[in-house]
C-alpha cells in the first residue's frame, strides 16, 4: 500500500470519528456533564496517555526556543483555544451549524500556509477548496430544517476554533519534520492540559458520575480515546507526509460522514440530490490531493 493511500485513509478515519462527534457530544452536554468539564475530562486524559506513552517508545525531547515556543503555540492553537471554543460553541449552537462554520479551517489553513509556509497556492488547490466548500453548503442546507437553530454566540465561537485549528496546523508541520508524532502529540497535550483546567474544573466535579447511563460513559470514552487520541494522532501522523492543505480539505468531508452515520441509523433519507452535492465534496477532495504533496518525511535533526 501506497504512502498516499495510508494518509488518505488515516485523514477519512479523522473525518469519520469527528463526523460523529458531533452527534454525540451534545449527547453528553450540557445535560451531563458541561461542555468545559468535558474538554478536561478529554485532554488531561489524553495528556497522561500520551506523556506515558512517549516515555515508553522515545526518549526525544523537543530542543531549542523556537521550536519549543512553537510547540506551546500548538498546545494553543492546537487544544486549548480549539477545544474551549468548539465544545463552547457546539453546546449552545445546533450542529448543523457548527459543520457549516468548520468549513472556515481549510480556508485559514491556505492562508496561514502561505504567510507562514510559504507554500505556493495553485489554481488546481484554490479551485478544489471552492467546490468542496461549494458541495458542504448545499448538502448541509439541504439537511437544514427548522428544528436546528442556531446561537450568534455559539457560531462565533465555532469560527474561533476552525481559525484556531488552520493556524494550529500550519504550526505543527515543522515540529513533525523533525521530531517524533508522539513527541509532539504529548507537549502540545501538556499546554493544552494547563490551559483548560481553570476552565473546566468546576464543571468536572459538580456531575452526579455514578447515575450516568452506559450509554453515555460509552460517549465519554468515544471521546476520550477517539476523538482526542485517535484523531490527533492521525492528523499529526498525516502532517509528515502531506501538506496541511491536504489535511485540512477533509474537514469537508465531516458533514458527509455525519449524514451518512444519520441514515444508518434512520434519523435521515439518502437522496440523489445529498449524492450530487457529497459528490462535489469529493471532487474538491480530489483536486487538492492532485497537488505536489510531498509524501516523504523530511530527514530528522540530528
Amino acid at each position: 500500500m501506497s504512502k498516499q493511500v495510508q494518509v488518505h485513509m488515516a485523514l477519512f478515519l479523522v473525518a469519520l470519528i469527528y463526523g460523529s462527534n458531533y452527534s454525540i457530544a451534545k449527547e453528553v452536554m450540557p445535560t451531563y456533564v458541561g461542555p468545559f468539564g468535558l474538554i478536561v475530562l478529554r485532554v488531561v486524559s489524553a495528556a497522561i496517555f500520551f506523556g506515558l506513552f512517549s516515555r515508553l517508545i522515545t526518549k526525544e525531547k523537543i530542543v531549542g526556543w523556537p521550536d519549543n515556543l512553537r510547540s506551546i503555540a500548538c498546545g494553543v492553537t492546537g487544544v486549548a483555544i480549539n477545544q474551549l471554543c468548539f465544545f463552547g460553541g457546539l453546546n449552545l449552537t445546533a450542529p448543523i451549524n457548527a459543520a457549516l462554520l468548520m468549513v472556515i479551517s481549510p480556508v485559514s489553513v491556505l492562508i496561514f500556509s502561505t504567510l507562514i509556509l510559504k507554500e505556493r497556492i495553485g489554481w488546481r488547490k484554490v479551485t478544489g477548496i471552492v467546490i468542496a466548500c461549494l458541495g458542504t453548503m448545499l448538502l448541509i442546507s439541504s439537511s437544514h430544517n427548522a428544528n436546528t437553530t442556531g446561537n450568534w454566540l455559539g457560531d462565533l465561537l465555532i469560527i474561533l476554533n476552525a481559525t484556531s485549528f488552520g493556524l494550529y496546523l500550519v504550526l505543527v508541520k515543522p515540529l513533525m519534520a523533525k521530531y517524533n508524532a508522539i513527541t509532539v502529540v504529548s507537549r502540545i497535550f501538556t499546554v493544552g492540559a494547563i490551559l483548560v483546567v481553570p476552565f473546566g474544573f468546576n464543571q468536572v466535579l459538580s456531575p452526579a458520575y455514578t447515575t450516568f447511563p452506559f450509554s453515555i460513559w460509552m460517549a465519554i470514552v468515544f471521546m476520550i480515546v477517539a476523538v482526542t487520541i485517535m484523531a490527533y494522532l492521525l492528523n499529526t501522523w498525516a502532517l509528515k507526509y502531506a501538506n496541511p492543505s491536504l489535511v485540512g480539505i477533509y474537514i469537508y468531508l465531516q458533514p458527509v460522514l455525519a449524514i451518512a452515520i444519520a441514515v444508518g441509523f434512520g434519523k435521515d433519507v439518502f437522496t440523489v440530490q445529498k449524492g450530487v452535492y457529497a459528490l462535489l465534496i469529493f471532487c474538491g477532495v480530489y483536486l487538492v490531493s492532485r497537488t505536489r504533496q510531498n509524501m516523504q518525511p523530511k530527514e530528522q535533526a540530528p
